[in-house]
């Protein structure tokens, strides 16, 4: 298996990604769909584009627990890397990267992580429910909780995701355009 300067390029701007949640930002903004999206639109080998994303994302998880700031939180985790893969698989069927593309692969990248995750966090509430959880009866709820109008925080946590989405999908995929026209390592190699 050979490793190119285009799978070193990709991983850097993967992890650099990821590291950036150390940095201060507003609540939830973080780089989660967009370095899956990237990461499954460019590596050429599947196995790059699902596990280069999530170990990016893990190291920045214990990066922030060694600093003091919870990375790691709970079953609920477990959905999170979950949809981060499902995204990845969505940015495998990205064949080109133009501009209306990347925003349609993001909004939906949004869309499947927020269903996913908010499943994750009804389902980790209900290991410690009863029978109302059993029957499905806060599903419901959880979902309308998370809908961005029904209050502040709600709001905060679909406006972050959303907006952070929307700017390191288009700073990834617009850095790495601007770069395949400058670098030969990026047009004449694969991932």
């Amino acid at each position: 298996m050979k490793i190119t300067g285009k799978f070193w390029i990709i991983t850097v701007m993967i992890l650099v990604a990821a590291l950036s949640r150390i940095l201060p930002h507003p609540y939830n903004f973080t780089p989660l769909v967009a370095i899956s999206l990237f990461g499954g639109a460019n590596f050429e080998k599947k196995w790059q584009a699902y596990l280069v994303p999530l170990l990016a994302y893990i190291l920045s998880d214990l990066v922030l627990n060694i600093i003091g700031i919870k990375g790691f939180y709970g079953v609920s985790q477990v959905f999170v890397y979950g949809g981060m893969l499902l995204v990845a698989a969505l940015g495998t069927t990205m064949h080109t990267a133009k501009t209306i593309k990347v925003l349609g692969y993001s909004l939906t990248g949004s869309a499947i992580f927020w269903l996913l995750s908010n499943f994750g966090v009804w389902f980790a509430n209900g290991i410690a429910s009863g029978p109302a959880h059993e029957a499905g009866l806060t599903l419901g709820v959880t979902y309308l909780r998370a809908l961005p109008f029904y209050n502040q925080f709600s709001n905060q946590l679909f406006l972050g995701q959303f907006a952070g989405d929307l700017f390191y999908s288009f700073v990834l995929f617009g850095i790495f355009g601007l770069a395949q026209k400058k670098l030969l390592v990026l047009k004449y190699s694969k991932a």
